[in-house]
């Protein structure tokens, strides 16, 4: 078995995750270990519409699309260690757990995702996962979830 870490660009993602503009929350994994671990980046502009009115004048990325970010992450990383790319998977939100949020995201900042597995194997549908986001080494909000993967029959 390789120990090379791997990793999904904007293509791979978008052949993963069925998720789209304005939806799409994160632009690439890297550090890519299994199903084991993995770190998104999301970079954070002013141009996405939640922007528009939370809070005019005062754009701030709404914590509910940060802690989506940690899902999307986490999807691309089963769907990469799986092989999933082009194979219609879908991911479930079944709960979130400890979430809690430490500081604003805003335009310009680099929002790094940090996720590992708590539960979960290769052909199971429900996985748990634990995830922090990180601007700057600081970080802005952690959380627990389930998902439930929908995974296609082969």
């Amino acid at each position: 078995m390789s120990t090379e870490l791997l990793s999904a660009d904007i293509q791979l993602i978008q052949r993963i995750l069925p998720h789209r503009y304005p939806f799409l929350l994160v632009d690439k994994v890297v550090d890519i270990d299994g199903t084991q671990s993995a770190r998104g980046i999301k970079n954070v502009t002013m141009n996405e519409p939640h922007f528009q009115g939370h809070f005019p004048g005062n754009p701030i990325m709404p914590g509910v699309t940060i802690v989506e970010a940690m899902a999307q992450t986490a999807a691309v990383m089963v769907g990469t260690a799986l092989e999933m790319a082009d194979k219609e998977m879908l991911v479930y939100f079944m709960a979130i757990d400890a979430c809690k949020f430490r500081r604003k995201v805003i335009p310009g900042d680099v929002l790094e995702l940090k996720l590992t597995t708590v539960r979960g194997k290769p052909g199971g549908k429900v996985w748990k996962f634990s995830g922090v986001a990180e601007v700057d080494g600081e970080m802005a909000a952690e959380a627990q979830f389930t998902a439930m993967m929908d995974l296609p029959k082969e």
